[in-house]
């Protein structure tokens, strides 16, 4: 019995957290973009450096009358902004926090298979959208998504699976027993390619030409209005948090601090995921779009050759050190 309330807890914990920090993130980006960009909007609704921006954007959402398409599949319509953000839950709800069963939701033996393939389902998400909205720009704002995902999901697994190698298990708490902060430098490109993959299929800048406004409106989500065009938003935002957790997880050693100091456990690990959020929003305010071709061939052409050469040099260092 107390099993189960023990994970009973957990769960709603990590519940609360799904619904806070996207939304933290959300308010960090109008900060910071602000601060980079001389915006003066965000700093001023409320007062004090703006603190009721984010229950504005939320009041505005929520007053915006919810209009479906009159030729819109209105079942597939209506879904779509669910399938996007429930995956970035179920995997929220694997990823270790802090030492011990207990700073994770759900322990899963195969953990890192279980994020990778839940976070490849968020994409139906978006082709749902622009699939059901009746409109030629939305689905074609669909179908770069897709386009965008298939080129970018083989370097994001590539560079997991060095990782895997190295610690020789697909448990995310199984990686972190095994980490050593030697492991950094020569992961360290691997790391970099599965963030930049993330960030690809996230569609955030610079890789958010499908949904490129200045073409085809807003993509797959041109449709939506409200709270359901909330959702999408907020799914981009808890895909910031599952990605740069799980990059702090995978190749930053997560709980392990400096200085041998594991045991401040969960805060480094949030510290962590605060750095990576932030450089998020910064290559969001430095950097242009990229256009479709110079996308994809990033993807194939650099992407995935580095995720390659990172997996070779694991079985090197494997074969050396054994």
């Amino acid at each position: 019995m107390n099993g189960a309330l023990d994970v009973v807890l957990r769960l709603i914990a990590v519940f609360v957290v799904f619904l806070a920090f996207p939304l933290l993130v959300g308010q960090a980006e109008h900060k910071v973009m602000a601060h980079m960009q001389g915006r003066l909007g965000p700093m001023h609704a409320g007062g004090f450096h703006g603190w009721a921006q984010l229950v504005a954007d939320g009041v505005k959402f929520a007053q915006k009358e919810d209009i479906v398409p009159a030729d819109a599949d209105r079942g597939v319509f209506r879904l779509a902004p669910a399938v996007a953000l429930l995956p970035y839950l179920l995997v929220l709800i694997a990823i270790p926090v802090g030492p011990g069963e207990g700073a994770v939701g759900q322990a899963i033996d195969a953990g890192l298979f279980y994020v990778l393939a839940v976070m490849g389902v968020g994409v139906l998400g978006s082709l749902m959208a622009g699939w059901a909205s009746a409109n030629k720009f939305s689905l074609l704002g669909g179908l770069r998504t897709a386009a965008q995902l298939l080129a970018y999901e083989l370097p994001m697994l590539l560079a997991a699976a060095s990782v895997a190698m190295a610690a020789g298990t697909v448990s995310l708490i199984g990686v972190l027993d095994a980490f050593h902060w030697w492991w950094v430098p020569w992961q360290i490109v691997g790391g970099a390619v599965f963030f930049v993959a993330g960030l690809a299929e996230l569609q955030r800048p610079p890789f958010d030409m499908p949904v490129a406004d200045s073409e085809i409106i807003f993509g797959a989500y041109t449709e939506y209005t409200g709270l359901r065009f909330a959702l999408f938003l907020l799914a981009e935002y808890a895909g910031i948090v599952v990605l740069s957790g799980l990059t702090a997880v995978l190749f930053l050693g997560g709980w392990h601090g400096p200085f041998g100091s594991d045991g401040l456990g969960w805060l480094w690990t949030l510290l962590k995921t605060a750095v990576l959020a932030f450089v998020v929003i910064w290559l969001r305010v430095s950097y242009p779009r990229l256009r479709e071709d110079q996308l994809q061939k990033l993807a194939w052409t650099v992407l995935i050759p580095l995720a390659l050469a990172q997996i070779a040099l694991t079985g090197v260092v494997k074969v050396v050190i054994s």
